[in-house]
């Protein structure tokens, strides 16, 4: 038996198990800024949801719909993440939130195409943040957010799949 007090090994396990991640830590920075864009693109799907129009209404609504309720879940893991492996969550105001964010808020007027295509580019911009993000969470020895990551930016890329194809001009329906 080891001659090492248990409160001290414990403390020294813990160290090595803990992330101890401060706010400005990089890997805290990527779920801060994740846990913002989950927040502008559910506004923005439920927005696009509530103002769809036109010959593809029907599947428009019930698409954007179903993608604000595959992001909406997103949000409490991100922030739980942040609360397992750092700080505090500091964007908590819809202004601080928006202002973290490196996606946009959805226009107003647009045309059905100037949505979705603005749904898709934000989707890019997510998609390519959060796979740099799984890197730095890789490279700090974080499995559990480069796993949170994986399985996040499978649902950005179906959705981003999706819309896509939507922008497609060969269907005769969309000009």
């Amino acid at each position: 038996m080891s001659s090492t007090p248990v409160n001290t090994k414990t403390s020294v396990q813990a160290k090595d198990v803990s992330q101890e991640n401060r706010e400005d830590h990089p890997v805290v920075q990527h779920l801060q800024r994740q846990l913002a864009n989950a927040f502008v693109l559910y506004a923005n799907y439920k927005h696009y949801h509530w103002q769809t129009f036109g010959p593809l209404f029907r599947d428009l609504h019930k698409m954007f719909d179903r993608f604000a309720e595959d992001v909406l879940p997103t949000m409490d893991d991100l922030a739980e993440r942040i609360r397992m492996i750092g700080p505090d969550i500091k964007n908590v105001q819809l202004k601080q939130l928006q202002d973290a964010a490196n996606v946009q808020s959805a226009g107003s007027g647009q045309s059905m195409r100037e949505m979705i295509e603005e749904a898709d580019a934000n989707l890019y911009v997510i998609i390519k943040d959060m796979r740099d993000a799984a890197r730095i969470s890789d490279d700090n020895n974080d499995p559990g957010t480069v796993d949170l990551f994986s399985k996040m930016v499978q649902i950005h890329e179906k959705h981003e799949w999706f819309l896509r194809e939507t922008l497609k001009r060969k269907d005769a329906l969309v000009s």
